[in-house]
């Protein structure tokens, strides 16, 4: 049940060790996108984003998130060190994973990710605040179907 994983991350370290873990899960990552245009170029490739919010042309990754679940039909988690600006979500999008992620919370965050795109039952980590149900965009075929 592998997927194609785009990560959305400014720190190059951090970027090529979560692109690590996902080839160690048997998923493809199908790139690093360090800015929203980047990113943008990447997501008619991707089923699901790992998204952090301040990117290189600024706090980007809040409407970036967006416009991947709603135009492109990614499944978007975000992970960030300040969750808090996500309010009480974002259309479309999972959740939010607060930094610095432990590497086994990490892969639960991307199971759960896959399990949602594929319409599995799974149980969320215990620190992913998940954003309201009919907000997040599941599908799997990619056309924006809400669950």
């Amino acid at each position: 049940m592998n997927c194609k994983v785009m990560v959305v991350e400014d720190e190059i370290f951090v970027a090529t060790e979560i692109e690590s873990m996902l080839e160690e899960l048997g998923h493809h990552p199908i790139g690093i996108a360090m800015d929203s245009a980047s990113a943008l170029d990447l997501a008619q490739h991707a089923e699901i984003a790992l998204v952090d919010l301040n990117l290189r042309d600024g706090p980007t990754g809040p409407s970036l998130g967006k416009i991947l679940a709603e135009q492109f039909g990614v499944t978007v988690l975000f992970m960030t060190a300040n969750p808090s600006q996500l309010g009480d979500g974002i259309p479309g999008t999972i959740g939010v994973l607060p930094k610095p992620v432990m590497d086994e919370e990490l892969r639960e965050a991307v199971r759960y990710a896959v399990a949602r795109r594929r319409r599995l039952p799974a149980d969320p980590p215990v620190r992913l605040k998940l954003f309201a149900a009919d907000n997040c965009n599941d599908s799997e075929d990619g056309l924006g179907v809400t669950a």
